[in-house]
């Protein structure tokens, strides 16, 4: 009989923030590298948003943008320390918040998913936009 406790999955949401200076093919290159490590570590990505390059809220590093992502993802309680620690180690990354949801956060992202949160729409002709008759 086995009697080793199981590790339980959580759902988690990251937010990082990566030095301006990097060229645009490589920020994405650099989130991809995050989230390949959750899924090597057996954590499931369900989403991930580019939010692009932003203005800080204040100097940080003597830097006044950043680009930002989003990674929502379910792993090992265990995983968030060698995650915040591969943050820690990259260069690229200015700063960092890793949260774990509880279930109406979760509830709220899925719902925020399906109904497409942050993609425009498209009208099919301009005059449908601004005609108000």
């Amino acid at each position: 009989m086995d009697i080793t406790p199981k590790s339980f999955k959580h759902e988690y949401e990251t937010t990082f923030i990566l030095t301006p200076e990097l060229p645009e093919g490589e920020h994405k290159k650099a989130v991809d590298k995050f989230v390949k490590l959750i899924q090597e570590n057996g954590g499931a990505v369900h989403n991930i948003e580019h939010w692009g390059m932003r203005k800080l809220a204040f100097p940080i590093e003597r830097k006044l943008s950043g680009y930002y992502a989003y990674v929502e993802f379910q792993g090992d309680a265990e995983f968030i320390a060698k995650l915040e620690q591969s943050y820690r180690y990259d260069d690229t990354v200015i700063r960092y918040l890793t949260v774990k949801l509880e279930k109406h956060a979760v509830a709220f992202n899925k719902k925020r998913r399906e109904q497409g949160f942050g993609l425009r729409k498209e009208s099919s002709s301009p005059a449908q936009t601004y005609n108000n008759n």
